[in-house]
């Protein structure tokens, strides 16, 4: 059977050295394990993020406890995590959150693994050394530096103000744990970005949840609660165009689908306010009120300018909850 770490090694000359650092890197870089789910054919999530799964989590509590990205697990109902020796342990969903990103689980048997302390990445900026870690051990970590701080808005109506952009780009970022000059965990691995070389090829990067926003959340999370108030949700997907943000897309179930918006369409306004790229558009459409809040949007389609009005919806009441064991 093929294992989830084939394929994913990083280059010899991109691995970290023990030499380099304070820390056993062997013992801390076994914390981190892969992480296969298995959501429903109808899962609500199915078709943007498919049924199976594959990613990286890393062990946070002596219990079993493993922190990972939250769209590797929504809606799944079969998780199992292979350490790096190769044994492999089910695991049940805890909880996700969509507004850091980040998503539980819990193993279903002792992993005998080390955990990993959490960080803060506050002290983190341009140039500052960190571990970007795949399961599999030292052969699929790569040596890496923090190239910037940003904010970051996604089209599928996601902010995260001060995310964490790491090269060399890992060859399997999705749940990765980025670690810090101590062995502490200071990032989970999201997306793979690109950014331009100075020959003009397009280079790839990664970005990074930052860890410290676990802790405000972790209880709620671990006992299968929202971690925060529901968002007012419209199942838009639009993106940065010039000087608009543009939808591009729309979730079929949404309720912007069901006000009949239109790829092509650009949002020039929120409840009246103008907005100029994705952060101030969701900085304005959550400031309307909760989940069910009704939005008002001035559109832009071709040559007509007109206003609509969309009853948000709770994203998560769309999808399929956790059974606990």
């Amino acid at each position: 059977m093929a294992s989830p770490f084939d394929g994913f090694e990083v280059e010899a000359g991109m691995r970290p050295s023990p030499r380099g650092y304070a820390f056993d890197l062997d013992h801390t870089l076994s914390a981190v394990v892969a992480l296969e789910a298995r959501a429903p054919d109808d899962a609500f999530t199915a078709a943007t993020l498919g049924t199976d799964r594959v990613g990286n989590g890393a062990v946070i509590g002596t219990d079993g406890l493993v922190l990972t990205m939250g769209y590797l697990i929504m809606e799944a109902e079969e998780v199992a995590l292979t350490l790096g020796g190769g044994e492999r342990v089910s695991a049940h969903v805890l909880g996700s959150d969509p507004v850091t990103g980040f998503g539980l689980v819990q193993a279903l048997e002792p992993l005998g693994l080390p955990s990993l302390p959490l960080g803060d990445s506050r002290g983190l900026k341009a140039g500052s050394p960190v571990i970007i870690a795949g399961a599999g051990g030292r052969s699929h970590a790569a040596a890496g530096r923090v190239l910037t701080r940003m904010r970051f808005a996604g089209y599928w109506e996601y902010l995260l103000d001060n995310a964490i952009i790491t090269e060399p780009a890992h060859p399997h970022w999705s749940g990765a744990a980025l670690i810090g000059a101590s062995g502490e965990l200071v990032g989970v691995g999201s997306l793979s970005l690109q950014r331009q070389s100075r020959s003009g090829a397009a280079k790839p990067i990664n970005l990074f949840v930052p860890s410290e926003l676990l802790p405000p959340i972790i209880d709620d999370l671990a006992r299968g609660r929202p971690a925060h108030a529901a968002r007012p949700w419209l199942g838009v997907i639009a993106q940065d165009l010039g000087p608009h943000v543009v939808v591009v897309g729309l979730n079929p179930r949404g309720p912007a689908a069901r006000a009949e918006l239109r790829p092509g369409d650009i949002i020039l306004a929120v409840a009246g306010v103008a907005v100029a790229d994705l952060a101030d558009f969701y900085t304005h459409l959550w400031a309307q009120g909760p989940a069910g809040s009704v939005i008002a949007l001035r559109i832009q389609r071709d040559d007509d300018v007109f206003d609509v009005e969309i009853r948000s919806l709770d994203r998560a009441a769309m999808m399929r909850k956790p059974k606990f064991n």
